[in-house]
């Protein structure tokens, strides 16, 4: 009897313990069932784009461009330097003040100079007066020798000493000017006609050989040194147009190729290209090292082309988020020439048909496969654009 009731009680465990676990998997198994559905539903869930939210691949004409930037520089400016050491005296220009080509600009303390001209001409005078002497001498021997008083061989010594004194007179004359140029010297002149840019020395400072007085520089012509790469620099020709714009000055400044360096920069590979700017309405505001950056027309192309932000390269390769049979599909894409066209940039592109219907970037990332109803409306708002692009997202 006590066996028979164990076994029962057995029984009852076993059934308890199976009616758990069976109802367990139960709840499980309607719960994945149910998530699955949530899932399919949500991604099943279709996003409304309006017209204004997708762009077309379509052939345009694309102008070659190619990036510049630099700063702007004198083609005409001078370094006005010491030619003479000395106290700089009668320095009265300071920067922005016009000078003209010739014009006096400072002077070197000359009583140093004065001295040593004064005694080269003294040493010239006296080398002259040894010459009149000689040629005296020289000249009685010669009469005595044609009478016979002397030799021939006292002749010749005379003659050799009229020589000697010519030649150190030449000597003392060509020191006399050396000690003039000297002179000269001391008196500093601005090479060209412009404005001084830079005022590096002070009246009353003692100043040595080479030392940098002023800087002037000629704004009627500046130029523009850009630095391409080697890739960008095969397409440049003198001759070609660049618009150019400064910060804080709405009028375009146009430039042209003047130059194109022969070398290229040992350790960047850059080739220097030199753009002369056009005096035109801007040319007022222009100043020496302005930083400016621009496009340089290189021609054009046509192609297939696509707004540079509607292709996306957050994978190895770009591709296209296309609308394809009213879902979203990513399609590769090869890029190549860029242009700006109305503020805007765009791509050529390689690997789409033309007349393809591709999410605009603004939209963001969706996920392949989702369904896709374009609105006949007008384009929506940056909000609704955010709106149906979270309500498109994983």
């Amino acid at each position: 009897m006590k066996r028979w009731v164990l076994w029962v009680a057995i029984a009852f465990a076993v059934a308890l313990v199976g009616g758990g676990v069976w109802r367990a998997l139960t709840a499980r198994q309607t719960q994945q069932k149910a998530l699955a559905e949530s899932s399919a539903q949500r991604k099943e869930a279709t996003l409304d784009l309006a017209p204004g939210e997708l762009v077309t691949v379509q052939r345009q004409r694309l102008a070659l461009a190619v990036p510049v930037s630099g700063a702007l520089r004198a083609v005409e400016s001078a370094m006005v330097k010491a030619r003479a050491a000395g106290e700089l005296q009668g320095l009265t220009l300071r920067e922005g003040d016009s000078v003209r080509a010739g014009q006096e600009i400072a002077r070197i303390d000359d009583t140093e100079a004065r001295a040593r001209l004064r005694q080269a001409q003294q040493q010239a005078d006296a080398a002259r007066a040894q010459v009149d002497i000689s040629q005296r001498q020289f000249t009685n021997n010669r009469a005595l020798v044609d009478q016979g008083f002397i030799s021939a061989t006292a002749l010749a010594t005379s003659q050799a000493s009229l020589e000697a004194a010519q030649s150190t007179y030449r000597a003392a004359l060509a020191a006399a000017d050396v000690a003039q140029k000297s002179l000269q010297d001391t008196v500093l002149r601005s090479p060209l006609t412009g404005q001084v840019s830079q005022r590096l020395a002070q009246p009353g400072e003692r100043v040595g050989v080479d030392s940098r007085i002023i800087e002037v520089v000629n704004l009627s012509r500046l130029e523009l040194e850009a630095l391409l790469s080697p890739a960008d620099s095969l397409a440049v020709r003198v001759g070609q147009k660049a618009s150019l714009r400064i910060e804080g000055v709405a009028t375009p400044i146009e430039a042209t190729v003047a130059r194109i360096n022969p070398s290229a920069q040992a350790g960047s590979r850059t080739v220097p290209v030199y753009l002369v700017i056009e005096q035109g309405a801007a040319a007022s505001v222009l100043r020496q090292g302005l930083f400016v950056q621009g496009t340089l027309d290189t021609g054009h192309t046509d192609g297939l082309a696509l707004p540079l932000d509607a292709v996306r390269t957050d994978r190895p390769a770009p591709y296209v988020q296309a609308v394809q049979n009213g879902r979203v599909v990513y399609l590769p894409v090869k890029t190549s020439t860029r242009a700006v066209e109305a503020g805007d940039t765009l791509v050529a592109v390689e690997g789409v048909p033309e007349g393809t219907q591709v999410v605009a970037g603004r939209m963001g990332s969706l996920r392949e496969g989702t369904p896709v109803r374009i609105q006949a409306s007008v384009p929506a708002t940056p909000a609704a654009a955010a709106s149906s692009a979270a309500r498109a997202a994983p």
